[in-house]
């Protein structure tokens, strides 16, 4: 297939995550220096603290790597009424240093990603309602919203991704991981909904730990101290068609690089970085 795609990178394909405990945490020039060896030119921000908040010391540090922004991650308990300063704060940050998108998740307001309590009609409106604040919030700042079905969050499963589409007018950030983990076919989600394709996070997976994850055999947290997440092509998703499906719908974003890494004390420091090259490999072989 040829497809001409802007690839970016990620910080959790380092082990960067938000989730308390969730692994040791590479520093930044490590992380930022890694992405620019492998001549990526482009990042999402990472967990909020990590790098700079300040957005002249942030721009200073991401043009020292010669990346670009891209946008952020945002987990927000959207069913409970939130604050939204948190929404603002974050989407003047990324417009300031040059992004376009927020990429929002519906969090459960638990630690991390392993519980999920059910919600009712009425906190299922007002999730809906609070994605609609944020992309309001986000959109005065030049930004677009995506809402991110995610493990472990209140916006999961098929049915709930096909729910929110319906209730919803935001569009969605494709993460071929975490749809196949929560039991939805990513190619075939992006052929019935060409039109709400907004983001992509490329992501594979082995088949066999993502359905113990699913069936609730092991939380998801050890799944990926197990290796749930493997460089693009080792394991069950359908990247190719993924590309090619998306491209033919028009998607002319960015396909970003986020393997959800966690490593321990012992784990080699090097391991991500070979990883991403192995991903970024694959990717140049199958867009050829």
């Amino acid at each position: 297939m040829t497809a001409k795609i802007r690839v970016a990178a990620a910080p959790i394909s380092w082990g960067v995550c938000e989730v308390p405990g969730w692994g040791r945490v590479l520093d930044a020039p490590a992380v930022l220096g890694e992405m620019a060896e492998l001549g990526i030119t482009a990042t999402e921000l990472g967990p909020p603290g990590y790098l700079p908040r300040d957005p002249a010391e942030l721009k200073t540090l991401l043009a020292k790597y010669r990346l670009q922004l891209v946008g952020g991650f945002l987990a927000i308990p959207l069913h409970d009424n939130p604050d939204l300063a948190a929404a603002g704060e974050s989407a003047a940050l990324f417009a300031a240093c040059g992004a376009d998108v927020l990429v929002l998740a519906a969090a459960t307001g638990l630690d991390g990603y392993d519980e999920r309590p059910a919600l009712t009609d009425e906190q299922w409106s007002t999730l809906v309602s609070t994605a609609a604040k944020i992309r309001d919030i986000a959109a005065a700042q030049g930004l677009r919203t995506v809402l991110h079905p995610h493990v472990g969050t209140h916006v999961e499963t098929e049915a709930e991704i096909e729910r929110f589409l319906a209730d919803s007018d935001l569009p969605l950030c494709l993460d071929t991981g975490h749809l196949l983990i929560g039991g939805t076919d990513p190619v075939a989600l992006a052929q019935r909904h060409p039109q709400r394709i907004g983001h992509l996070h490329l992501k594979d997976v082995r088949g066999s730990l993502a359905e113990a994850v699913r069936t609730g055999k092991i939380p998801y947290t050890e799944a990926v101290g197990q290796g749930l997440y493997v460089p693009l092509g080792e394991g069950d998703v359908d990247l190719m068609a993924m590309i090619r499906s998306v491209a033919e719908a028009g998607y002319d974003g960015w396909y970003v690089l986020e393997q959800d890494t966690a490593l321990g004390e012992d784990s080699p420091v090097d391991r991500p970085g070979q990883d991403v090259a192995a991903s970024l490999a694959y990717l140049r072989k199958i867009t050829a």
